[in-house]
């Protein structure tokens, strides 16, 4: 098992190796795109466009201008914007990762407690009325884009209803955990619901299905033959096995949450966390906050890949071979 572990982990070096490699040559050797001239700004004349290229190794091989970039981002760890001089990229991503941290894992545990608790319970009424209407909850979730649930949420909480009904709501932004718990809470509120009502819709209709399949299984007609109650084959049987797969999906859908794939929420909801950052980058074009947030990005996916791998072999030796 450590041998497997130790190779997964090597891969994902690889894999990380090779995506950097990708994202610099994406954004530094593309035709047409120049890097200087978007640093010195428009009109600029050709003496300070070479102060700029030379200034930020632009005028140096490829191999080479990888090579300083990964230095100054990864160890030096002073790359500094291109559109905010002076600002770095590293402490900006190091500033914003607790907020998307806060959104993502507050999230995570409502929707994976509502997918479980649906998903479950629309398994055991199946047949019934119940089951379909727990399925067209999870439908009309997994329907809602993020961006649009977000704005109607902020035209209710924040005008419509304000002053009537949710006079307690704070106005949208973010207070850090160690500053105000309860503020904290208060403000996270809505982003958690927002987001996680998109995910527990996707969980509960994956979960029925798993939980069907294993009440029909053999090990479950034992279960039933030495008497057992259906309570606990449900709990102790049924259900237990099919949390693998949705474990599974769960490590992915963290690590690209993680890694900035909440964009829409946090932007919604004013939160300075990862995909704010990359929104704003974007908007500016500043190329090294993109790299570094591509990057970042990449690293919480290759490592909850490789996090998934590693259960799946710990619950199933077959996949140590595979």
């Amino acid at each position: 098992m450590l041998s497997f572990a130790l190779k997964r982990f090597g891969s994902a070096l690889l894999v990380m190796f090779a995506i950097s490699v990708l994202v610099f040559l994406i954004f530094f050797a593309t035709p047409g795109v120049d890097p200087a001239a978007r640093i010195a700004g428009r009109n600029a004349d050709p003496a300070i466009l070479a102060q700029v290229r030379h200034s930020f190794g632009l005028d140096r091989p490829m191999p080479i201008r990888y090579l300083l970039m990964m230095r100054h981002l990864l160890v030096d760890r002073d790359l500094e914007s291109f559109v905010n001089r002076g600002a770095r990229v590293i402490p900006q991503i190091v500033q914003a990762t607790p907020v998307t941290l806060s959104l993502v894992v507050g999230a995570a545990v409502i929707w994976m407690v509502a997918g479980i608790l649906m998903g479950t319970a629309a398994a055991t009424l199946r047949g019934k009325a119940a089951d379909p209407l727990i399925m067209l909850v999870g439908v009309v979730g997994v329907s809602l884009p993020a961006y649009w649930l977000g704005e109607v949420v902020n035209l209710i909480t924040q005008k419509q209803l304000h002053s009537s009904v949710f006079s307690w709501v704070p106005p949208p932004g973010y207070v850090g955990l160690s500053q105000d718990p309860g503020q904290w809470a208060l403000h996270m509120l809505f982003p958690w619901l927002t987001l996680a009502l998109l995910y527990a819709g996707i969980y509960a209709r994956l979960l029925r299905g798993e939980v069907i399949t294993a009440l029909n299984e053999d090990y479950v007609r034992t279960a039933r033959a030495k008497g057992l109650s259906e309570r606990r084959i449900l709990l102790r049987h049924a259900l237990r096995c099919s949390l693998i797969p949705i474990v599974s999906l769960f490590g992915l859908d963290f690590g690209a949450l993680v890694g900035g794939a909440a964009l829409l929420t946090e932007v919604v909801f004013g939160l300075p966390g990862i995909g704010k950052l990359t929104f704003d980058a974007l908007q500016n074009l500043d190329l090294p906050v993109i790299m570094g947030t591509v990057l970042y990005a990449a690293f919480f996916v290759v490592l909850a890949n490789a996090l998934v791998d590693i259960l799946y072999a710990r619950l199933d030796p077959r996949a140590r071979h595979a």
